[in-house]
Parts: structure tokens; C-alpha cells; sequence
């Protein structure tokens, strides 16, 4: 936890993952982050609730999906790999306070990995999962009010974000242990896909790649 008088910084925007035409739900493992792309009307709307996700040897799998089965208040059946590191786990976890599943649960096509709440929200926006999703108590309620069965699921690794708002240019980067790329060539290749090269600073956007604090940062160049 934060020690006593510490200064902390929360965003509150967020660039958008790189994933054209994007529906229904897309994890960006890189920033903790879950993004569900849904219309109301004709109009597109995203929401976004940070997660959990899974750790070392136990990744979340990248990949496209699609959610199966909606579970309230599910029970738990402790995988191999859960029971060999703690044989004294029954075999079945009734639904209560004690389910590490929470009170609902989207099972995706990918098998054994699940969008599910938790009884232990402290483990949101770190890597505590056998490789699931995890999403704060509040939030697991609206996410599965709002998603679907048949709804597509893409987890993706993208650490570097670039986005345009009100005609200024916005670099977000996250410190990503597992992304195994050039920081900086990532930028310049969606520096050219979004057609913005010529109109950013690279001093900005290079010390944006230094800091990889999750934060945006305008990196709009000098407009003529």
C-alpha cells in the first residue's frame, strides 16, 4: 500500500487499444485493462474496468474468443495445477464469500480461462491469476449485465497506444515486463498506420517511451 503522505496520480482518460472496428470486449494485457465496445442507438460507446490478470508461467493467453456461458453465483472446481500447490482445496467451492470466482463469471471458448469477479479485489491490476480475468466486485455486475453470450473476447499485449482527440495527439505507454518488442519501433509503426508521423514531437514521444508511466501524454507537435 501507499505509504502515509504519498502522492498519487489517477488517470482518468485513456487511449484506446489499436484494434479497428473493435466489438465487444478487448484486454490489453499491458495496462490491466479491459475494454468492452458495445452501440447504443447508433451511437458507439466503450466502457472500461481495470483487471487482474495471470502470472508468471500462468499467462493469460492472447488470442480472439467468444463468451460461451454467463455464470451467477458459479461454483469453483480448483484446477490440477491449483490442487498440486495446495492438495487441502476441496474439490468444489460452493458460491460465498470464500469462491475466488466472486459472484459472476463469463466462461470464454478458450477452456479453463474465465471473465469472472473476485473475493480478493487487492489482486486487481496485478498478476495473481492462474491465468483468468479478474474484475472488482462492482464491476464483474456491470460487465455481465452488459455483455452477451456469443460476444467476441480479444486479449491482446499492446503496451504502446496512440490516439487523436480534439485535434491534439496522445501517447500512452506502459512498462510491460513481458513485451518482448522495441518500444520505439512501435511507435513509429502506428505513427505511420494512423498517418500522424509528421505531426508529433519525437522528443515528446520519446520521453513518453522513457517514463512508461500508463499516463497520456500530448506529444502534438508544432502546427504551422
Amino acid at each position: 500500500m501507499p505509504g502515509r503522505a504519498t502522492l498519487i496520480t489517477i488517470p482518468a482518460q485513456w487511449v484506446l487499444p489499436d484494434t479497428r472496428g473493435a466489438a465487444g470486449i478487448v484486454v490489453n494485457l499491458s495496462e490491466f485493462r479491459l475494454y468492452y465496445f458495445f452501440m447504443a442507438g447508433r451511437s458507439r460507446f466503450v466502457a472500461t474496468f481495470p483487471i487482474g490478470i495471470g502470472d508468471e508461467g500462468r499467462r493469460t493467453p492472447l488470442g480472439s474468443y467468444r463468451v460461451t456461458d454467463k455464470l451467477e453465483h458459479p461454483r469453483w472446481r480448483p484446477p490440477p495445477s491449483i490442487l498440486a500447490e495446495r492438495p487441502s482445496l476441496p474439490r468444489v467451492v460452493p458460491p460465498g464469500r470464500d469462491n475466488p470466482l466472486g459472484t459472476h463469471a463469463l466462461r470464454l471458448s478458450s477452456g479453463p480461462v474465465l471473465i469472472h469477479g473476485t473475493n480478493r479485489p487487492f489482486g486487481v491490476g496485478r498478476k495473481v491469476s492462474h491465468g483468468c480475468i479478474h474484475l472488482y466486485p462492482e464491476d464483474i455486475l456491470v460487465l455481465f449485465g452488459m455483455a452477451p453470450r456469443g460476444a467476441k473476447v480479444t486479449i491482446i499485449r499492446q503496451p504502446v497506444k496512440i490516439g487523436k482527440r480534439h485535434g491534439r495527439i496522445y501517447v500512452e505507454v506502459h512498462d510491460d515486463d513481458d513485451f518482448l518488442g522495441d518500444y520505439r519501433q512501435e511507435a513509429h509503426r502506428l505513427l505511420k498506420s494512423k498517418r500522424l508521423a509528421g505531426q508529433v514531437s519525437m522528443e515528446k514521444v520519446d520521453t513518453a517511451l522513457e517514463v512508461r508511466d500508463g499516463i497520456p501524454v500530448d506529444v502534438t507537435g508544432r502546427t504551422r
